[in-house]
């Protein structure tokens, strides 16, 4: 090192400082009374040129009493009033040096902007400087001028201070540090309090640790002790889901479907028009029907008129009721007394048509389907390309979706129909559910065709040796969960049987969201 280290008795030792080289020692042999006036008059104190011209980049040696404040040199330029910017040689929180061209009247009070760099971020501190003196340099016709802060507002101060500091510990300033609470340089008592702190924590962490890992073992017992209990002594059937009663729309007849717009899932008032069926033979009947009846009245009316002439002794009438391949019936002459024979033939012969039409009317209006319920489509029949249909083929099926109607069918083993009586409590699952739903055994039957019910699949109904239940939620289950599989299980001891059922749905659901968790993750 250049620096040479003098005895402990020596007052004039060196102390370091940063700054540049062209900021020399003052002078040493003034009493420290005045250096001190000095001080404070001439913020960055005299300058006195060194034996060496040569420039150093080390460390200058001063004492402290020698200055106010410590200069460092920092990257920073100071703009002026009329816009023109200066480049910064060194900067202290009581004044700053800047390399210009022309030289500063001695006290000339000047107002200017500090553009301090903090890392990509340019910070401007407005001040009011006086100027001390110019130095020309050494090299080249710019000058070197040194300023006093004179004012500063509080706020400004602070900052400059802080990037003063951040420049003494040795880095660069950044905005992100000047967010911090504390300086770059932190003072070793603070440290000593934050480490002793960190054991503090450091001992308590271990405790803490223990604790939640006692914990979690203990809830891992209690659920993995609620599994078993639930699935080796409550009744568990082999089959179950919410299910609702079905009304199987049949086609009354032969025909073509007419076009709808409906689908699965769509909701049905009562009496709403559901589809049509269009039956040409049908209709084709009724007309022929209604037109027999007609003939049928023209003639008993035009033979009716025939009896009111006294001096007719035969009367015309036709030889049959109805026209025969679509040819006019033939007459013939009859006395009054046949004539009122076939009278009564023709009236027999209208009661007749009559009747046909009434029923083809009826047969008619059957082919138009209106939904006896405000129900749900559970399935429809597709209507497109004119669709041809026999008469009974189902073309939609409906559920029935009032509170009452919506429950849970369970399919029960028969060695296990024993011990399940009506009103007996069951806990139903349903999936994705974080609480049990508590129901109540209605009706047990061992035929489960005896009663309809849309939710079930073909392939489950058809298994032997199975009885089903009928439970009632006491919450009400929607429609939309109609078909819904979940899980059931039948209680005997509700004390018991109560907890280990929350327990097992609280487990049950933590798992699924943990599983959700890194299914999210890994997707």
């Amino acid at each position: 090192m250049a620096d040479k280290h003098r005895p402990r008795d020596n007052q004039d030792r060196n102390e370091p400082t940063l700054g540049n080289s062209d900021h020399q020692k003052g002078t040493r042999s003034e009493p420290r009374q005045q250096k001190a006036r000095e001080t404070v008059r001439d913020n960055d104190s005299q300058a006195r040129p060194q034996a060496n011209d040569q420039p150093t980049q080390q460390l200058n040696h001063e004492r402290r009493d020698e200055r106010q404040f410590v200069r460092v040199s920092a990257p920073f330029q100071v703009q002026l009033e009329d816009g023109h910017t200066l480049p910064g040689e060194d900067i202290s929180l009581g004044g700053f040096s800047v390399h210009s061209d022309h030289s500063f009247e001695p006290d000339q009070v000047v107002k200017v902007s500090l553009l301090l760099m903090a890392g990509s971020a340019e910070l401007i501190v407005p001040v009011v400087a006086k100027a001390l003196r110019n130095h020309k340099e050494r090299s080249g016709n710019s000058r070197i001028s040194a300023f006093e802060i004179v004012q500063i507002d509080q706020r400004h101060r602070e900052l400059l201070r802080r990037i003063v500091r951040a420049h003494l510990s040795g880095r660069y300033t950044a905005v992100e540090d000047l967010i911090e609470q504390e300086d770059p340089q932190t003072p070793r008592k603070r440290r000593s309090v934050a480490a002793s702190t960190a054991t503090q924590e450091k001992e308590k962490k271990p405790l803490r640790r223990y604790a939640a890992l006692i914990a979690a073992a203990v809830v891992l017992f209690i659920v993995l002790a609620a599994t078993v209990y639930r699935n080796f002594m409550l009744i568990e059937p082999s089959f179950a889901a919410v299910t609702a009663p079905r009304i199987d729309i049949l086609a009354p007849g032969a025909g073509q479907l007419s076009e709808h717009s409906l689908s699965a899932g769509d909701r049905v008032k009562r009496d709403e028009l559901l589809a049509k069926v269009s039956n040409s033979s049908l209709e084709t009947d009724l007309i022929l029907a209604r037109a027999a009846y007609n003939y049928n009245a023209q003639l008993i009316e035009n033979m009716r008129e025939s009896f009111g002439d006294p001096n007719v002794d035969e009367v015309s009438m036709a030889r049959s009721t109805t026209p025969v391949d679509g040819r006019p019936p033939s007459f013939e002459n009859v006395s009054p007394e046949i004539a009122k024979i076939r009278i009564q033939q023709f009236e027999t012969a209208k009661g007749y048509e009559n009747a046909r039409v009434d029923a083809l009317d009826a047969r008619l209006a059957a082919n138009s389907i209106y939904s006896p319920c405000d129900c749900v489509v559970a399935w429809a029949l597709s209507s497109a390309g004119g669709t041809y249909i026999n008469e009974s083929d189902r073309i939609m099926t409906l559920i029935r979706t009032d509170d009452d109607d919506v429950m849970v069918e369970a399919l029960v083993h028969m060695s296990d129909i024993a011990d399940i009586q009506p009103h007996q409590r069951a806990y139903v699952a349903l999936p994705n559910a974080s609480e049990p739903i508590v129901a109540r055994v209605r009706s047990v039957a061992l035929d489960v065709e005896r009663q309809p019910r849309a939710g079930f699949p073909e392939w489950v109904r058809q298994q032997q040796n199975v009885a089903s239940v009928l439970l009632v939620p006491e919450e009400p289950l929607s429609a939309e969960a109609v078909g819904l599989p979940v899980d059931v299980r039948f209680s005997e001891t509700p004390l018991v049987d109560g907890p280990v059922e929350w327990v097992w749905q609280g487990g049950r659901a933590v798992i699924q969201q943990v599983q959700n968790f890194f299914g999210a993750i890994a997707s």
